[in-house]
Order: structure tokens, then C-alpha cells, then sequence
């Protein structure tokens, strides 16, 4: 009898093990592109794999390589600061979201100027990385800063080297405030600048600036903040000069018309309103509508259903913009409606 019950209880541990080995093992999926938001994809990850047992694997390449990765289908879904060209779309069979919105910020390096305390009116951004104003104490410069005492020191234009979204944004605003960028350069994820030095990466470009007394670039906001940048005030649409803050990003974001914006594409550039900063954009992903793996593209729409729900806290912290309830909506209905199987039928 004790030899029975003995058995007994060792054939009950045996059909228990499975469950006491520890969870289900994490659904990988990977993803690429866009450096703005990789901090917080990274954030989503680890929140996602205890809660949902998703597991992101993100390589930030560049917007540029994100499209071009995705396009091949050579990751489950690609990421890029700049929306895609709408005949790419189509081509490519691609469906766009966005997840959130960010903002970019100028930084400079001049000796005795401090945060937020240099003014410059867009315009004057474009001439000078268009090599039109040489010195930091050229007269029009000197006019925006009224009372403040600027040195004799060359300016140093620093861009991104790489394919990136945040050339694509700040090219924007730069093409919105000066019709002559916009005619001889324009806006992508790489032009051709008229002047400067290029870098890689966000880090790159604060580096060079840190270490070039003159210097001026742009970064992504939540890397300036996080690395106590120089950055500046930019004079908004309204005509008031704004610092850098969540409050003026919200204040541009509050404007958006994402009702209609094809393929979410909306335009955060230089909206209206006193408090609004000028340079904001969603960053986007971009998830193929005939996917190879049905089951892998549904995983991707779990996971980012899962940050719309969770997700917002992160992003706050972070410093991102998260998106209103209703585009989180409408990007549900396009991922049903969009995104089908080989029968056919939504895998979402």
C-alpha cells in the first residue's frame, strides 16, 4: 500500500513538471528601422514579454534601412520617422501606423550660451545650413537675440550622414519655412546639404557638435533631454518663439488632422497655436498586407495592440507623445481590414 501510494504520487509530480518548468517560451518577433523611437520599443519589449510573452528583437538602422528591410521581408516589420512615398506603399503591399509622436530639437555649442537661451526664426536655420550666415554674431542672428552678447565664431552645420527620419522632419520644417529649401534641397531621409559636416546617428551628431565650438545640429527630443543637450528656441507659426518643452509638443499634436491624412501620413509640421512647437512628426511602422508568415504578422499586431492598451505610461515617461484613442481605433480597423491570410480572411 505505501509502495502504491508512493507511485502514485511520483506519476502525479511527473504530469506536474511541465507546469512547474517555467512559462511558455516568448513568440520572437523582429523589427527595424527608426533610431527615434527605439528607446521606447525597447521599454515595450520587456513590458510585452511578462505580460503578453512577445519578444522583440529591434535593430535601429536608420528609417531608411527600416524600409528597405521590410520591403525585402527580410524582418517581420519595419519602422521609419518619415512616411513612406504612397506609390512605395502600393508597390511594396505595405500597410503604415503610426505608434507615437516625438519631436526634434536643435542643439548648438557656443561658448557662454546656455539651454533654451539662443532664439532662432526658421529661416534663418535654413540659410545657415545652407551656408548663408557664417558667424554666430551675423546681424540677423543678433536681431532675434536682442540684448544677448554673441562671439565671432564660424558656424558648424552638423546633419546625419545616414538614411534617417529625423533628416526627413527637420528637412521638412526647413522646407516649410523657406521656399527656397524647399525648391534646391527639399525634404528626405538623405538630400544633399549646401554645408556641414555629417555624423551617424543621433549620438554622432550630438558628439560632433559637443566636441566643435561653433557647432549646431539636430537630435531627436527625448535624446537631448536625456543627455542634457543645448538646445534652442524656435519661432513658431504663430510668431512666438517657443522652448522645447511636452507642453508645446502637445500643443502641436492637439492640431493634427488625422482624419485626413492618407495612410496616416498626418503633417505635425509648424502647426498653428502660441504654445506649439514647429518641428513634431509620428514616427511609423510598416507591416506587409500579404504576409509570408500569417501567424508572425498577427504576433506584430498583438504586440502593438498591446502597447496601444499599455503602452502610453512608457511612452510619457519617456518623453513621447502618445497617439489619441480614436487613431489607436482607426488603426485597428485598417489592421483588420487590411491585413489578410492566403484564405483571404483578417488574421487580426
Amino acid at each position: 500500500m505505501k509502495f502504491a501510494v508512493t507511485a502514485f504520487a511520483v506519476g502525479l509530480a511527473a504530469l506536474a513538471m511541465p507546469a512547474l518548468s517555467g512559462p511558455a517560451q516568448a513568440q520572437p518577433i523582429t523589427g527595424a528601422g527608426a533610431t527615434f523611437p527605439a528607446p521606447l520599443y525597447t521599454k515595450w519589449g520587456e513590458q510585452a514579454k511578462a505580460a503578453i510573452g512577445v519578444e522583440l528583437n529591434y535593430q535601429a538602422i536608420g528609417s531608411g534601412g527600416g524600409q528597405n528591410q521590410i520591403l525585402q521581408r527580410t524582418v517581420d516589420f519595419g519602422a521609419s520617422d518619415a512616411p513612406m512615398d504612397p506609390a512605395k506603399l502600393d508597390t511594396g503591399k505595405l500597410l503604415q501606423f503610426p505608434t507615437v509622436m516625438g519631436s526634434v530639437v536643435v542643439i548648438v555649442n557656443i561658448p557662454g550660451v546656455a539651454a533654451n537661451q539662443l532664439k532662432l526664426p526658421g529661416e534663418l536655420l535654413a540659410d545657415i545650413y545652407a551656408g548663408k550666415i557664417a558667424k554666430w554674431n551675423d546681424p540677423r542672428i543678433a536681431e532675434a537675440n536682442s540684448g544677448a552678447t554673441l562671439p565671432n565664431l564660424a558656424i558648424a552645420p552638423v546633419y546625419r550622414a545616414d538614411g534617417s527620419g529625423t533628416t526627413f522632419v527637420y528637412a521638412s520644417y526647413l522646407s516649410a519655412v523657406s521656399p527656397e529649401w524647399k525648391s534646391k534641397v527639399g525634404a528626405a531621409t538623405s538630400v544633399k546639404w549646401p554645408a556641414g559636416a555629417g555624423a551617424k546617428g543621433n549620438d554622432g551628431v550630438a558628439a560632433t557638435v559637443g566636441n566643435t565650438r561653433g557647432a549646431i545640429g539636430y537630435v531627436e527630443y527625448s535624446y537631448a533631454s536625456q543627455n542634457k543637450l543645448v538646445t534652442v528656441q524656435l519661432r513658431n507659426k504663430a510668431g512666438k518663439f517657443v522652448s522645447p518643452t511636452m507642453e508645446s509638443f502637445e500643443a502641436a499634436a492637439a492640431n493634427a488632422d488625422w482624419t485626413n491624412a492618407p495612410n496616416f501620413a498626418v503633417n505635425l509640421i509648424d502647426q498653428a497655436g502660441d504654445k506649439s512647437w514647429p518641428i513634431v512628426s509620428a514616427t511609423f511602422i510598416l507591416l506587409p498586407k500579404d504576409p509570408k508568415d500569417p501567424a508572425k504578422s498577427a504576433t506584430v499586431m498583438k504586440f502593438f495592440d498591446w502597447a496601444y492598451k499599455n503602452g502610453d505610461a512608457a511612452a510619457t515617461g519617456l518623453e513621447y507623445v502618445h497617439l489619441p484613442d480614436s487613431v489607436k481605433s482607426a488603426v485597428r480597423s485598417a489592421w483588420h481590414t487590411a491585413i489578410m491570410g492566403p484564405d483571404g480572411k483578417p488574421i487580426f
